[in-house]
């Protein structure tokens, strides 16, 4: 049987003490990974989400200490979108009122009440306020209530020049379907799945294309059960719509294949196995640098170089 929905989220961060300050600290997510891009070592590649790591609550980060900017433009994700139990709406606007952080007054989306805010870096995020939330996993880092926290992932807003090639592959091959049209929005969401579940599709003809930088958004990974199902994808992805994809690229705690879906926005499809305790135990996940095999001979000169955390 397919699991559909988001496995992560991958942007583009400025300082990475700032980054993993206002994750961990001010929304509250668990450090769950701390390692590098495997193909540039001296950038730290954090990971954040519940208290397990589960797909569709990892947002992750490459950080750049002096990245320039980026520009929001059609061919990349909008908004990334977190789930909040209904009851902690007031909770984070205070909070947010409190820490300084930019956000918008809340408004109804698709019949739900969305709090949109922004990181340090302008990265483009919201909280949806879900009934019966309080079910979901969470992380309680110590600060703010367990009843309180983040859920994990409500789904992604796409920015394209028109929706309808990026819909195709979203129903035949991630198993999403269209629920309802609204202000210019389409949404799909796949059956079954809670986090994670909700991709919508914003058109902006006649917008500029997307700059990569700072707050922007670098890929989307939707899952995949394993091998066999990636596999099955990847297929299909040639088969029906003639699009190719990279080779299969083992990060450790997933594996992955990239390709560019219609509109422009990189696509990964990201296999559930073998998860974030692949290479520590559940209970200190985040708490050391971990490191592919192949650069371990090179771990004094890679933390010698990676920016202090704290």
């Amino acid at each position: 049987m397919q699991i559909n929905g988001i496995h992560h989220v991958t942007a583009i961060a400025g300082p990475a003490r700032r980054n993993l300050d206002f994750y961990s600290r001010v929304l509250g997510l668990r450090l769950v990974k701390r390692t590098v891009n495997f193909d540039d070592p001296t950038t730290w590649h954090l990971y954040f989400g519940d208290a397990d790591g589960a797909p569709g609550t990892i947002l992750t980060f490459f950080p750049w200490e002096h990245v320039a900017p980026g520009r929001l433009g059609v061919g990349e994700t909008q908004e990334t979108a977190f789930r909040i139990p209904a009851s902690a709406l007031d909770y984070w606007t205070q909070r947010f009122v409190g820490l300084g952080v930019v956000h918008d007054a809340p408004e109804t989306r698709f019949g739900e009440t969305v709090l949109a805010f922004r990181d340090p870096d302008g990265m483009r995020l919201a909280l949806v306020a879900v009934p019966g939330g309080e079910s979901e996993p969470s992380w309680d880092n110590g600060e703010i209530p367990g009843a309180l926290a983040i859920r994990g992932f409500h789904g992604v807003t796409l920015l394209l020049a028109e929706t309808g090639p990026t819909a195709a592959i979203l129903s035949e091959v991630f198993g999403f379907a269209e629920v309802g049209r609204e202000n210019g929005i389409v949404r799909m969401q796949a059956a079954g799945t809670a986090q994670g579940g909700v991709v919508d599709l914003r058109e902006g003809r006649g917008s500029l294309p997307a700059r990569l930088g700072g707050g922007s958004v670098h890929h989307v990974a939707f899952r995949a059960r394993d091998d066999a199902e990636q596999a099955r994808m990847v297929k299909l992805l040639s088969d029906r719509f003639g699009l190719r994809t990279t080779g299969q690229r083992d990060r450790n705690y997933f594996r992955s294949v990239y390709f560019r879906e219609p509109g422009g926005v990189l696509f990964e499809i990201a296999t559930d196995a073998p998860g974030f305790a692949a290479d520590e135990p559940a209970e200190s996940l985040g708490s050391a640098l971990k490191l592919p095999p192949q650069y371990e001979k090179r771990r004094g000169e890679i933390e010698a170089a990676l920016p202090a955390l704290v």
